[in-house]
């Protein structure tokens, strides 16, 4: 008689049965909602109670936020400059050569701005959310750790023709946005005071973003081939040292890239320390002054200068309050809805 194994004892057998305990015998007490009228209209009125009137909150949070806008890439104030820089300017700015052209565009205030005010650059159909752009950086050289021999994920922004590595190195880097702005208070005839201190993330700045031990390394390493100056030199306000370098917070504004091909990025905030702007901005007549230097009619783009308060939410954005709005009073509706079904069919009589 052939044996194709050995019978297992009655221990073996037993040792396979899972262990007599109320989890792995499924005997666990167990619960299961069932949704009836008189659980579910409370649910349904509760956030309807409260969805609308927080929603009504954020929406008139959101309104009492002043906001203008001003598109000058399309400005006929700065059309010479537009155009120049469309005929010979791209070419000088690939090799790093400004255009030295600036154009005014007065706007008026009809009421006062109180409190801080923020000055924001825009761009529209630039896609900062690009794989290969994103990836487009050394990490480490921008933590201060410089080397001749970069990250691969440079290129082709690594170094020159001649082997000379960047500094800072990448097309996030190389592309940064170079137009400049001042604004003047006509009736006053003086420039409203704008700093910069604080504009990029805490993080950012105390964190990512740290200098060599001495700025005199930065020698061994070339400019970005758009730049027209180098990384030592992006502070022209205060010309101090301490904001220069990978730490310049205007560079570090931009190296934190757009999620949306259409987004606006902190440029500066109203100095209130000076006394005349303790309080805000009062109304009035304004110039601003744009130093045009960034093309972006080569690929279809727009650059816009944003002014603007800011409240408890943040800024303004009316989406998040009319959200509530609209999930609150949904809420209501269907559970006006669902209880005037439940009323008629409650007193309907059965059926024999």
């Amino acid at each position: 008689m052939l044996c194709f194994g050995k019978k297992k004892s009655s221990d073996e057998e037993e040792t396979r049965r899972p262990s007599n305990s109320k989890f792995k015998q499924q005997k666990l007490p167990a619960w299961q909602p069932i949704l009836t009228a008189s659980t579910v209209l409370p649910v349904f009125f509760l956030i309807g109670i409260v969805f609308l009137p927080v929603g009504i909150a954020l929406l008139v949070s959101s309104n009492n936020v002043k906001e203008m806008v001003i598109e000058y890439s399309t400005h006929e104030n700065c059309k010479d400059c537009r155009d120049e820089l469309e005929k010979d300017g791209l070419s000088n700015f690939k090799n790093g050569i400004p255009i030295n052209c600036n154009c005014t565009i007065d706007f008026d205030l009809d009421t006062k701005w109180e409190g801080d005010v923020y000055f924001y650059y825009g761009l529209s159909n630039f896609y900062q959310n690009h794989r290969r752009y994103v990836r487009s950086r050394d990490d480490n050289q921008l933590h201060g750790d410089l080397k001749k021999t970069v990250n691969s994920n440079c290129e082709p922004f690594d170094k020159n023709s001649s082997g000379f590595a960047y500094a800072p190195c990448g097309a996030v880097a190389n592309s940064m946005f170079t137009d400049r702005f001042e604004i003047t208070k006509m009736d006053m005839g003086e420039s409203v005071p704008l700093i910069h201190k604080d504009i990029a993330w805490k993080s950012d700045r105390e964190t990512k973003f740290k200098n060599p031990s001495s700025l005199s390394e930065f020698k061994n390493f070339l400019k970005p081939k758009y730049w027209t100056k180098s990384v030592t030199e992006l502070d022209t306000e205060t010309k101090n040292d301490a904001n220069n370098g990978f730490v310049n917070q205007d560079f570090i504004v931009w190296m934190r890239v757009a999620a949306f091909p259409t987004f606006r990025k902190l440029y500066r905030k109203l100095d209130r320390s000076k006394s005349k702007f303790r309080n805000g901005l009062s109304n009035g007549k304004y110039q601003l002054r744009i130093y045009y230097n960034y093309p972006v009619e080569s690929f279809g783009g727009k650059k816009r200068f944003i002014l603007t308060t800011s409240s408890w939410i943040g800024g303004k954005n009316s989406f998040l309050g009319i959200a509530y709005i609209i999930v609150g009073c949904f809420c209501l509706i269907f559970g006006f809805i669902f209880l005037v079904i439940h009323m008629k069919v409650r007193t309907k009589p059965l059926m024999n």
